[in-house]
């Protein structure tokens, strides 16, 4: 399992990887948290929540939950953390990217997200 200082190190070397554009209006920045988050729809606690773009009062954020990642990745390597890492970010900036360009038609991420949640809670007989 990869430390929080190793953590966050991977997550301010991706971060470094993104055009400075992908930052515009990202006004809380990226959040690393501790937590081990699983959403209130998950059946025996099935699901962790790796990262989650947040827009409240205005303010726009990208938290990364090492918990959750600990949880569901205890084995990870470092090289493992920043490809898996990686791939989470990508998703939450492209929560953002689209948030910022109006984009919530059924072809954005939120609409496909929900997609898998119902597909998640169909198979679980909900």
């Amino acid at each position: 399992m990869i430390t929080i200082e190793e953590y966050r190190k991977i997550i301010s070397e991706l971060l470094d990887e993104f055009p400075e554009e992908f930052f515009q209006g990202l006004t809380g920045g990226v959040i690393v948290s501790e937590a081990l988050v699983i959403p209130d729809y998950s059946r025996g606690n099935d699901l962790h929540t790796m990262g989650q773009y947040q827009v409240y009062s205005g303010i726009r954020q990208i938290v990364m939950f090492k918990g959750s990642f600990d949880q569901v990745y205890p084995q990870a390597n470092e090289t493992e953390a920043r490809e898996l890492l990686r791939g989470i970010l990508r998703h939450e900036f492209r929560h953002h990217l689209e948030n910022m360009g109006g984009i919530h038609n059924s072809s954005s991420l939120k609409a496909e997200d929900e997609r898998e949640k119902q597909a998640y809670l169909s198979r679980q007989g909900k």
